[in-house]
């Protein structure tokens, strides 16, 4: 067996986590299950209450016209940008060099849909409105993920998102938001995420990052836009014949959660602190600015396994389940604060940092 191998088999087999909101397994549409009338109709093809009532409650809480509940952020992103290319017949859009879309997506938006686009700024950090001001090319749309997640989790601010607001209005841009990650954002800029989104022309939200349901999505805008992208999701096969498993754990997690975003954020900062503390060991962002950030350390991955393998033997709590090489013989991993880590006895987390010796 690998180092590599026995890490993630070493976090397998640990009581605790640090990231994320618990075990992903059957359990978790089975708790949300249970508070559902089983009389209740599925929805059928993109219609019926369940899928409805969902899609308006999101909506509003977005401060929305109208959304509709998709079963995959990859596919919601890759319409809203063809409907807005097509709206400025125009096929080139704009986003960050580490976009999800662009490194994780096997080149869907290119192949499937034909849009070109134009990476904004330079991968170590947040675009910026002159990066926008200086694009070369015309573009239809510019997409903006908050946070940018290959780097931290970092953010702009508030004043900068404002200012790349208003220049795209006045420009005729559309700015859509990549809101994978929207909830977790809002204690940090102090604002609700109806102000957030309201400087974009579309969002998209997902529900099982830091809302922990099974998958699925919703891409939100006026209603012109709306049933635009019910046309492109039944084009993709995104009707499933139903698809409430994942509508009614999205509903139930999202009640379960949306309201502690603040005390996820308190904790990653409280974390960031611990693991800056150790020798050897620093984060990105150093002060978090949402749940998420990004844990470096100064020796290669096959230094830092057995380190990792021993906490997790030690402590029976998982930091990690695999590192990412970095450049200069370096590693690191992301983390993502949820229910999880609340569950760790203090003695084991203290633990974890006096065994931490990079």
């Amino acid at each position: 067996m690998s180092n590599s191998n026995q890490l993630k088999d070493s976090f397998q087999k640990t009581t605790y986590r640090l990231s994320q909101n618990g075990p992903r397994n059957v359990a978790v549409l089975q708790d949300a299950l249970q508070s559902v009338d089983p009389n209740l109709e599925s929805d059928i093809y993109g219609s019926g209450k369940i899928i409805e009532d969902f899609e308006s409650k999101i909506a509003k809480f977005l401060g929305k016209e109208k959304a509709v509940f998709f079963p995959s952020g990859t596919m919601a992103q890759q319409i809203a940008l063809r409907i807005w290319a097509d709206r400025k017949n125009n096929n080139k859009i704009a986003y960050h060099p580490l976009s999800h879309l662009e490194i994780h997506e096997q080149d869907g938006l290119k192949e499937l849909q034909q849009i070109e686009p134009l990476l904004l700024g330079t991968a170590e950090r947040v675009p910026t409105s002159e990066d926008i001001r200086n694009l070369d090319e015309s573009v239809s749309c510019v997409l903006l993920e908050l946070p940018q997640r290959e780097i931290g989790g970092q953010l702009p601010t508030f004043a900068e998102l404002e200012e790349i607001s208003q220049y795209c209005r006045e420009n005729g841009i559309q700015l859509h938001l990549d809101g994978a990650r929207l909830w977790e954002i809002t204690p940090y800029y102090k604002k609700s995420e109806k102000e957030i989104s309201a400087l974009f022309d579309s969002v998209y939200v997902s529900f099982y990052k830091g809302i922990g349901g099974i998958a699925g999505a919703i891409l939100a805008g006026d209603a012109n836009f709306t049933d635009e992208a019910k046309v492109w999701k039944r084009r993709y096969g995104g009707d499933l014949i139903s698809l409430y498993p994942y509508i009614i754990s999205a509903n139930y997690y999202f009640d379960k959660r949306i309201g502690k975003m603040e005390q996820y954020y308190e904790t990653a900062k409280d974390l960031a602190r611990r693991f800056n503390a150790c020798e050897g060991v620093k984060t990105v962002p150093e002060v978090p600015v949402s749940n998420m950030f990004h844990v470096h350390f100064e020796k290669p991955a096959e230094a830092v396994e057995p380190i990792l393998t021993k906490i997790h033997a030690e402590t029976g709590v998982g930091c990690s389940g695999y590192l990412q090489s970095k450049p200069n013989d370096t590693c690191g991993f992301e983390l993502s604060v949820g229910d999880a880590v609340a569950e760790i006895p203090a003695k084991q987390l203290d633990q974890i940092f006096e065994l931490l010796q990079i």
